[in-house]
């Protein structure tokens, strides 16, 4: 019988979803703990790899069990017992055989988080960005990201995927305002909290992080927006800006 699960994490003391020696993974915990309650050996399947530090808001996986007859809702309540607090499992429930966390997703949403001035309360899931930064054109320098395109200049270097053409459906640059800020009148001032949202069918190992990399060249004045235009046209990852840190980066969304 197949199962759907639907998780948060906090990725910040992870090496990533996928299993990897010696180190531990969202993934390894899940896999372990579902083997030890259900007395068999389970292999997880997610709907993608996330980076080290990387953190899901939403997250789906699937497992195939040899029993029937789970009690989805118990079994919940017994894996957020045992997984460690960094990990919430929101719900487990009976999937079509044919479900699949992964290739039947459709959309994707991740939203990357900086702040412009120093703050002690936002610094676990928010990268700090000293710079002077220009969000109108990082936002015209993010449009040209929407469609479809070739996306190999933002992907790690010696990924195996079959092809680097993904369709991007949203990208945009907004300030927002943090909860310590609304509610506890922590001074700030506007804009000095900016998020990026980028949804898209789907994304390459590392695309995210390249690409607000590379907007924020776009925003310090060290390239102009059209760079974006040459890079999707044939650029390569050593072309394309730096990868800001994987803290800052949530998954936020997944759509069947």
């Amino acid at each position: 019988m197949r199962y759907k699960v639907i998780l948060s994490y906090d990725g910040s003391s992870f090496a990533g979803w996928q299993v990897q020696p010696g180190t531990p993974t969202i993934q390894e915990c899940l896999q372990k703990s579902l083997s030890t309650l259900l007395n068999e050996s389970i292999i997880v399947t997610g709907a993608g790899r996330t980076d080290a530090k990387v953190n899901a808001i939403t997250y789906v996986a699937h497992f195939d069990s040899l029993s029937d007859n789970l009690d989805a809702g118990l079994l919940a309540y017994k894996l957020n017992a045992i997984l460690p607090q960094e990990i919430k499992v929101h719900s487990v429930s009976e999937a079509d055989s044919g479900f699949h966390a992964r290739f039947d997703a459709v959309e994707r949403e991740y939203r990357y988080f900086l702040h412009r001035k120093k703050d002690p309360f936002v610094r676990k899931y928010s990268w700090f960005c000293g710079y002077g930064l220009d969000v109108g054109k990082m936002n015209e320098a993010a449009s040209k990201l929407l469609g479809r395109h070739d996306f190999k200049c933002f992907q790690k270097i010696g990924s195996d995927n079959k092809t680097s053409v993904c369709t991007v459906t949203k990208a945009v640059w907004e300030s927002y305002s943090p909860s310590h800020v609304r509610i506890m009148g922590y001074p700030a001032e506007d804009g000095d909290y900016l998020m990026f949202t980028i949804k898209a069918d789907r994304f390459l190992r590392n695309m995210v992080r390249a690409a607000v990399g590379t907007l924020i060249d776009v925003g310090r004045g060290k390239q102009d927006a059209q760079w974006i235009d040459k890079l999707l046209q044939g650029g390569t990852r050593s072309d394309a800006g730096e990868s800001v840190p994987g803290h800052a980066l949530f998954l936020c969304g997944i759509k069947y």
